[in-house]
């Protein structure tokens, strides 16, 4: 066998270990690509971000590899490089996922192999999600305005509040303090027109509030939202003394299971069905509707509550409707109303079906009733 293909195989023989065979990055299944500085198995997208930092990269596939690359694999893995890279990630930082945004992923794999954040070595400065305080500005788009203006953003765990000011000197005092307890950040590039793009959403007065932000520099908008899962951590840690870090980290920060179009009517499915933006929260159990993707505030919100409660979702063709322009149906039905929504596409239906369907397997959670009463009484 000559010696190409010979270390062919063996890198074919070292991906297929349960340790390797996944991305060490990012998770993803069948990694094909691998950094013979580091001795990781990574996949493409992975790849791109290592061959950015010269971690020398290779297809474990199409590429030629030395018998000395073969060897510096066999000798690492995926699993060391975690012992080494891994060793003290904090329980709250985020570990991106397969199809998260290129942001959190490039960050990610800076923060290990570049910045070498997770050694479990004393660093001076500390990391600033490390210190429970974090201030700086934030380009956020205006509450009825397109426009993105500066704006002055401090966190601090000890109030666990999230502030934000109109001006730097913050002599005015400020716009708004968001406690902490209602607040989840996500990144929303495509939603938001920027790569950098984050969605913090909060409980308002009277309604759940949106706030759009993004910063220029990569680093800086991971290590707010990092800043702010380490807070929303600490929080969880008092609300909940006798929770597990596995059962407090999924609550920390979440991502939808859906977002897009569908048209809805009224409560007499007579009316007229108009276009709105639908997201679907799964921690809440809420599904929102807003007049655009971009809104500060919802129209409103159907609590999606368990079969065994009363709940259901099914496919269906309304029998007397108009001004519906699509023709692919959903009704959820609650214990005091049913809801009839249109999909552009069949795709659409199936996947808003099966988002929807989702969460009421689920079982209640106490705080869930609390939810679902409240919701009843503002009807």
């Amino acid at each position: 066998m000559a010696g190409e293909e010979r270390n062919q195989m063996i890198l074919l023989d070292l991906v297929k270990l349960p340790h390797n065979s996944v991305c060490a990055d990012c998770g993803a299944p069948d990694p094909d690509w691998a950094s013979y500085k580091l001795g990781v198995f990574v996949c493409l997208n992975c790849s791109g971000i290592h061959r950015n930092l010269y971690n020398k990269v290779k297809s474990i596939k199409l590429d030629n590899w030395e018998d000395s690359m073969v060897e510096t694999m066999k000798s690492n893995g995926n699993d060391k490089a975690r012992e080494v890279y891994e060793k003290a990630v904090p329980y709250y930082f985020y570990r991106p996922l397969p199809n998260d945004s290129t942001v959190l992923r490039e960050q990610w794999i800076r923060a290990k192999y570049q910045r070498l954040e997770f050694t479990g070595e004393i660093k001076y400065p500390p990391p600033s999600y490390t210190t429970g305080f974090y201030e700086g500005l934030l380009w956020k788009k205006g509450k009825e305005k397109t426009q993105f203006n500066q704006r002055k953003f401090v966190l601090s765990e000890r109030d666990f509040t999230l502030t934000y000011y109109t001006d730097d000197t913050e002599i005015k005092g400020p716009k708004a303090v968001i406690h902490i307890k209602d607040l989840n950040a996500l990144f929303q590039p495509e939603k938001i027109g920027h790569s950098h793009g984050l969605q913090l959403t909060f409980q308002g007065e009277h309604r759940t509030r949106n706030i759009y932000v993004y910063h220029e520099k990569s680093e800086d908008i991971v290590t707010w939202f990092n800043c702010i899962r380490a807070v929303r951590f600490a929080y969880l840690k008092t609300a909940y003394p006798t929770g597990s870090n596995d059962e407090l980290i999924p609550m920390i920060t979440r991502n939808y299971l859906k977002e897009g179009y569908m048209e809805k009517t009224g409560p007499l499915q007579r009316e007229t069905f108009k276009k709105r933006w639908f997201v679907l929260d799964s921690q809440s159990r809420k599904l929102f509707y807003y007049k655009s993707p971009l809104d500060a505030e919802e129209l409103g919100a159907i609590f999606i509550g368990p079969e065994t409660n009363n709940y259901s979702v099914k496919e269906c063709v309304p029998k007397s409707a108009r001004g519906n322009k699509w023709k692919y149906g959903v009704t959820v039905d609650t214990p005091e109303r049913q809801y009839i929504f249109m999909c552009e596409e069949e795709k659409e239906q199936k996947e808003w079906l099966s988002v929807l369907h989702q969460v009421l397997l689920r079982r209640m959670a106490p705080r869930d009733y609390a939810t679902e009463a409240n919701m009843n009484r503002k009807r």
